[in-house]
């Protein structure tokens, strides 16, 4: 392909579910090509699986992907509206001979298929009706056959092409299962409703894509398309396979793998600044200098396919929660505070004092460092809303005379009014020596009293955080 052409790239996901992490990667792989290259970044919903796909899907689809930050440029290419485009290419195909009507029953092909297997071949079809003669066409339509259009594939044929990932690339004709059904079934005179590798490179050839980026699976795909490119007069466009994100026993990621579509990566709360960082290490290895962490520009910046890998990528849930830890405890208060509110507010968290911003970024200065997922902002702020039960090792405490006698002094010493860290630290030391206790008795009781166990924050910033609300006074009451 000249070098002056546009880079265009495309993603063309199927509304037949909703956005999957697979899907995902390989959007992240085209955005950062266009990026890198000054190109475009189109999208295309191919919904002719009629029954399947679905509006929601694809409302699903477009979110996600600008969840990521995966903007396009140009409207969104629906399939199912160019059915006729299809149609017109299939009556080229028939016209020029390079396809033909097959009026083979469904019966026909499965004692075909299983004939093959008994004899120990691989199913394949055996192109039988690819020469029949007028008067066995008009036999078959006396029957009242319907016949699927099927493209010619010369079994004698090699397919090459010169792949972005995986280098010079090779595929013989009589490896690609006989002649291809590019069209279903309809009357004889008519054309049913096109099928994915023709309407993949219609498409593609409409939309002037320059490159596409897939994966892997993909690969006997491209050595069919690349025959219609050819039988259609189009020029067709370079091709990058992307290796296949791997679940942890080495095979392809999929559903019975629990977590994978976006939406539930969103829900667990990874950020998306850590899951497409995350996608684009799963199979690209970054040039030095540039890290492990780094931002969707950073990358499209030095992004190339030479230091994409052949191999499957592995899905590693440490990696991505570091990351995702990372994202977070470099977020302001302020854009903590933002991410949070939601699920917070979802809650029923944050009315009367607690709904004062600069109490919750306070509170995300606190949580911030220790968070590894936003849901984790959810947990750990959950005794700042509401008091908590206690634990057993805080139920113990309260039996405890010595510190039960250092709350009640710190107790007779709170103020009403506003609480700063030097004057709470001077209350402890005061009440642990009139209730005769170590200041680590008290520090342990108050623990206890305020969140309901002995794990938790900063004690003296939690403390201060409550004591804001007035809510420190009345846990200590109920400890009491």
């Amino acid at each position: 392909m000249p070098a002056t052409v546009p880079v265009r790239v495309r993603l063309a996901p199927s509304p037949t579910g909703t956005l999957h992490i697979g899907t995902a990667r390989t959007a992240v792989f085209n955005w950062l090509f266009a990026r890198h290259l000054g190109g475009s970044f189109l999208l295309r919903i191919e919904d002719t699986d009629r029954e399947r796909s679905k509006p929601e899907f694809t409302a699903n689809i477009l979110d996600g992907l600008r969840w990521l930050g995966l903007t396009w440029d140009e409207e969104p290419v629906v399939q199912s509206e160019r059915i006729e485009a299809h149609r017109e290419a299939i009556e080229q195909l028939l016209e020029r001979g390079h396809a033909y009507r097959c009026y083979a029953s469904d019966a026909e092909l499965t004692a075909m298929r299983e004939r093959q297997q008994a004899e120990g071949r691989a199913p394949r079809y055996d192109n039988l009706h690819r020469d029949l003669s007028a008067e066995q066409q008009q036999a078959y339509i006396a029957e009242g056959r319907e016949a699927v259009i099927r493209f010619r594939i010369d079994d004698g044929a090699t397919i090459t092409w010169s792949d972005l990932v995986r280098g010079e690339m090779r595929w013989a004709g009589s490896d690609l299962g006989g002649d291809m059904v590019i069209a279903r079934r309809a009357p004889a005179t008519a054309i049913g409703d096109p099928l994915y590798n023709l309407v993949v490179v219609v498409d593609d050839a409409a939309m002037a894509i320059s490159h596409v980026i897939r994966g892997e699976d993909h690969i006997a795909n491209t050595g069919k398309q690349l025959l219609l490119y050819a039988a259609l007069g189009l020029t067709p466009p370079q091709f990058a396979h992307t290796p296949l994100i791997l679940n942890q026993e080495g095979r392809k990621l999929s559903k019975r793998d629990g977590v994978t579509s976006v939406g539930d990566f969103r829900a667990m709360g990874y950020t998306a600044e850590a899951l497409v960082n995350y996608m684009t290490l799963l199979g690209w290895s970054p040039p030095e200098g540039i890290g492990e962490r780094f931002s969707l520009e950073q990358a499209a910046a030095v992004f190339s396919f030479e230091r994409v890998n052949r191999a499957g990528a592995r899905f590693d849930w440490d990696k991505l929660n570091w990351l995702n830890a990372q994202v977070l405890h470099g977020l302001a208060a302020g854009e903590l505070r933002q991410r949070l509110l939601p699920l917070w507010q979802a809650r029923g968290w944050g009315e009367g004092a607690a709904a004062d911003a600069a109490w919750q970024e306070d509170l995300c200065t606190l949580l911030g460092p220790s968070l590894s997922l936003l849901a984790d902002g959810v947990d750990q702020a959950a005794p700042f809303f509401t008091a908590p039960e206690p634990d057993d090792a805080a139920l113990a405490l309260r039996t405890d005379a010595g510190s039960r006698g250092a709350l009640g002094a710190l107790l007779e010493r709170l103020p009403q009014g506003p609480l700063d860290a030097e004057t709470a630290q001077g209350l402890l030391a005061e009440a642990a020596t009139a209730a005769g206790v170590k200041k680590g008795v008290l520090m342990k009781g108050l623990r206890a009293a305020l969140l309901g166990s002995l794990k938790g924050p900063d004690l003296l910033t939690t403390w201060l955080l409550l004591h804001r609300l007035d809510s420190d006074r009345e846990r200590i009451v109920a400890a009491l």
